[in-house]
């Protein structure tokens, strides 16, 4: 059944930024994590001739690149699973040179650099395009919508429009996980100590990260505990917070926040089949974090800490541009502005804004010297794009 719904689904935001992609560069990287939807968002493109590189029929077809592509000029084409080449990048960067009318789109579920096989990031050649999670843009295009379905089940479409909070999902997916990412692209040796650090990070998400903390549950060293989370962060599995800081000594200046990619399976290691207020207000972050991701791509992102616990959860910054400090709430009402106070006394030039669940209609209160604006996702979406 959730086959025919994702194949019925037409993911409307997603579409339209592929097609900006493409006016930009004749070469896309779409990366994202399995299941994310790579593959039927690719399908579902107007004109699209689609080549599947796990089939050995088609690695063979694509040992000749030129012969390949010199038979799909002003063609648009989608190179599922490239990593299953031998040499992949020497084919996009072909395809990018010398085949400008080739529209290509080249998935996988890591970022280009990561994996030992793409001998060239092919910088400047192609476009990137991050499928992340369902997003709020998403959400309008699925049937079976709703904040707490979206908090539970997760963000991967199958598992979004499964009946049930789909558990032995979860527990698939992070086998395919193993077997298919880290076997075939990185070099892990203790399949159980890197399973179980996974685990151990997803259940903790949110919080902060010391890598001596998991060494002794996994029973390897900090290095490799280290080497884990690099992993995890460049299969899009984790997202490493780092402190935002003008490196004053009442401030976090080191210690990262890890943030699973899915809320879905940060519940699933917790054992949370139902939401508790204070529960879903940490979920509500990751959905901020999330929506961050979607609407701008960047994985830059910084949170904000003192000595004194005083913390504010995301602070993007451009250069030359004030930063936008954010935090975010389940309900304005429990908006307590000491953390947003405390922040404002050393980066007064900040926007500030609460993201909160209940608020539909943005509107601004100011403690003090500081203005902070209330708003739902809606309003995150729409500042965003004004400042790219």
């Amino acid at each position: 059944m959730c086959y025919i719904c994702l194949h019925m689904v037409q993911r409307h935001f997603w579409i339209k930024r592929i097609e900006k992609a493409w006016r930009e560069k004749s070469v896309i990287w779409l990366s994202g994590v399995r299941r994310a939807g790579k593959t039927v968002l690719c399908q579902g493109l107007q004109g699209i001739e689609y080549f599947d590189c796990e089939l050995p029929r088609t690695r063979r077809r694509l040992e000749d690149p030129e012969a390949f592509l010199d038979q799909l000029r002003g063609k648009r084409i989608v190179l599922d699973e490239i990593h299953r080449l031998e040499n992949p990048s020497e084919l996009l960067k072909i395809a990018a040179d010398h085949y400008p009318t080739v529209r290509v789109i080249a998935t996988g579920s890591s970022t280009l650099g990561a994996s030992r096989k793409f001998r060239d990031t092919l910088t400047g050649r192609k476009a990137q395009v991050w499928l992340t999670p369902i997003c709020l843009a998403d959400m309008a295009d699925f049937p079976r919508s709703g904040m707490e379905r979206r908090l539970l089940h997760g963000g991967l479409p199958p598992f979004f429009l499964s009946e049930r909070i789909p558990e032995k999902m979860f527990a698939e997916w992070m086998e395919a996980f193993w077997a298919r990412d880290i076997q075939e692209l990185f070099s892990v040796g203790k399949r159980a100590s890197f399973m179980k650090f996974a685990e151990l990070l997803l259940a903790q998400s949110g919080g902060m990260f010391e890598a001596t903390a998991f060494a002794g549950p996994c029973e390897v060293s900090r290095p490799t505990i280290a080497n884990y989370l690099a992993i995890l962060d460049e299969t899009f599995v984790a997202h490493v917070l780092r402190p935002f800081t003008s490196r004053l000594s009442s401030e976090i200046v080191s210690a990262p926040r890890v943030y699973a990619f899915d809320t879905g399976f940060a519940c699933n290691y917790r054992e949370w089949s139902s939401l508790r207020p204070d529960d879903f207000g940490l979920m509500w972050e990751h959905i901020v974090l999330n929506e961050i991701h979607a609407l701008t791509g960047n994985r830059n992102i910084h949170y904000w800490r003192d000595k004194h616990g005083h913390e504010m959860d995301f602070v993007l910054s451009d250069r030359g541009k004030p930063p936008l400090a954010l935090e975010c709430k389940r309900t304005a009402s429990n908006f307590d502005p000491a953390n947003t106070l405390a922040f404002h006394s050393i980066y007064p030039r900040t926007e500030l804004a609460v993201i909160a669940h209940d608020v539909k209609e943005p509107f601004k209160h100011r403690y003090e010297q500081a203005e902070v604006t209330f708003a739902g996702l809606d309003w995150l979406g729409t500042r965003l794009k004004k400042g790219a």
